[in-house]
C-alpha cells in the first residue's frame, strides 16, 4: 500500500511541476486535458452487462522526437452499471458499479503525416460494488488499487486538437469481488 501512495504521490507532484516546464511549439507534447466516453462491458461472475463509461485525463507529454511523445497523466474514470445474467436476473441482486482514480504514464507516437497510435498503463484506484462471485448473499462496497492499460488511435486537427477512439482495460479485483470491465470510446484531446 505504501508504495502506491508512493507512485500516487509521485505522479501528481509530476503533475504539479508541470507549469515549470516548457513545451515543444509543435507536435504532442506539453500539457494536456482529454476525454472519452464509450460503451463499457463486463462479463464475469455474476454479471454480464453493457453501459456507457467515461473518462477524464489531464497529464504532460514531453516530445522526445516529432514522432515520439511519452509523458504521465491522472484522471477519473466511471465504467457505469452492470446488471447480473440472466439466471441470476431473477432474485434482485442489483447491479455492480466500478469507477475510480488513474495515475498512469501514456506515449503518443506519429505512424503517418496527422496520425497517431498511443498507449497508456497505470494505477486504479477502484470503488467497485456488487454482489460476490462466490454467493449471491454477500453484497461488497470494497475498493482497491490495481491496474489499467489502453491503446489507441487518431487523428491530430491541429498542434492542439486530436480524436480517436481506444480501448482500455481495467484491473478491479478485491478480496471478495473480481470484476474487470473495459471500455471501447471515443476520446478528444486539447494539448495547450
Amino acid at each position: 500500500m505504501k508504495n502506491t501512495l508512493f507512485a500516487i504521490a509521485l505522479a501528481t507532484a509530476s503533475l504539479a511541476a508541470l507549469p515549470a516546464v516548457t513545451h515543444a511549439a509543435d507536435g504532442a507534447g506539453g500539457a494536456f486535458v482529454n476525454g472519452n466516453i464509450g460503451r463499457s462491458s463486463l462479463d464475469k461472475g455474476l454479471y454480464d452487462d453493457n453501459d456507457t463509461g467515461y473518462g477524464i485525463n489531464a497529464g504532460y507529454r514531453w516530445l522526445l522526437n516529432p514522432n515520439v511523445a511519452l509523458g504521465v497523466e491522472g484522471g477519473y474514470t466511471d465504467l457505469g452499471k452492470f446488471d447480473t445474467k440472466g439466471a441470476y436476473s431473477g432474485l434482485g441482486l442489483g447491479h455492480a458499479s466500478v469507477k475510480g482514480w488513474t495515475a498512469g504514464v501514456n506515449g503518443r507516437f506519429n505512424v503517418a503525416p496527422q496520425w497517431y497510435v498511443s498507449g497508456r498503463a497505470g494505477l486504479f484506484r477502484a470503488d467497485t460494488k456488487g454482489w460476490t462471485n462466490e454467493t449471491v448473499s454477500t453484497y461488497v462496497d470494497d475498493s482497491s488499487t490495481k491496474w489499467y492499460a489502453g491503446a489507441g488511435f487518431g487523428y491530430d486537427f491541429s498542434n492542439n486538437l486530436s480524436l480517436g477512439l481506444n480501448y482500455d482495460y481495467y484491473k478491479t479485483s478485491t478480496n471478495r469481488l473480481n470484476l474487470d470491465p473495459s471500455l471501447f470510446s471515443v476520446s478528444a484531446e486539447y494539448r495547450f
